[in-house]
């Protein structure tokens, strides 16, 4: 585990860092709030500005997906916490929807910053950054997004739900897969790791290899 003090810069198969942090449900400690669950943490630039707003609710009201995978939604921006509070009332009051997840105020930039969600060149804000981590707290997906476009929840629920896939059954999983052009929901299975296991599949009846390296099967 990584401890606060220290210089990091969080990417694919790190361990997410110890960090301790004031959020507008209270203080959180990370990853350790959620140890054996899978979490996603996402900045967005600012409080009260438009696009922010829509991707907040968007999460929100997928929020019964993201539930059923067994994922926590955790935001985060350089506000603070009275600034993220009166935006959850604004939103409730003239959007009607109830924003349930906490979000961190982060108003110093330092947890920001050390995770990489602060780009000099975009300026001071939180870039629209996402960390998919998984139970044992390893970031298993990192998303970035410019300012002026927002988050799809879709991919985000997809690649999830491609993971989870992938940990279960030790499979990988086409482009645009559940919905690939070609071959619809099917994964593929792992390649082989020696010579005869690659000849076996080559003379085995079942499944669908077009060769050794690229056999399919049918989704779990």
């Amino acid at each position: 585990m990584v401890s606060e003090e220290q210089s990091f810069q969080l990417g694919l198969g790190n361990s997410f860092p110890e960090l301790t942090v004031q959020s507008s449900q209270g203080e959180l400690t990370l990853p350790d709030a959620y140890d054996g669950e899978w979490f996603i943490l996402f900045s967005h630039p600012g409080d009260f500005t438009p696009v922010c707003t829509t991707e907040f609710v968007a999460f929100q009201q997928r929020m019964d997906e993201f539930e059923e995978l067994g994922v926590n939604l955790v935001g985060l921006s350089v506000d603070r916490v009275h600034s993220h509070i009166k935006w959850i009332e604004w939103i409730e009051d003239e959007l009607d929807v109830s924003i349930e997840f906490p979000i961190i105020a982060d108003e110093s930039g330092r947890v920001a910053s050390k995770l990489g969600m602060v780009h000099p060149e975009m300026g001071s804000s939180t870039v629209r950054t996402v960390y998919v981590v998984d139970p044992e707290g390893t970031v298993r997906q990192l998303l970035q997004y410019p300012m002026e476009i927002g988050r799809n929840i879709d991919e985000i629920l997809r690649s999830v739900r491609a993971l989870q896939t992938s940990d279960e059954h030790d499979v990988a999983v086409p482009g645009d897969w559940p919905d690939n052009e070609l071959f619809g929901d099917q994964v593929l299975s792992k390649p082989p790791s020696d010579v005869e296991t690659a000849q076996a599949r080559l003379d085995s009846a079942d499944g669908d290899c077009h060769d050794w390296w690229f056999c399919l099967q049918d989704a779990p």
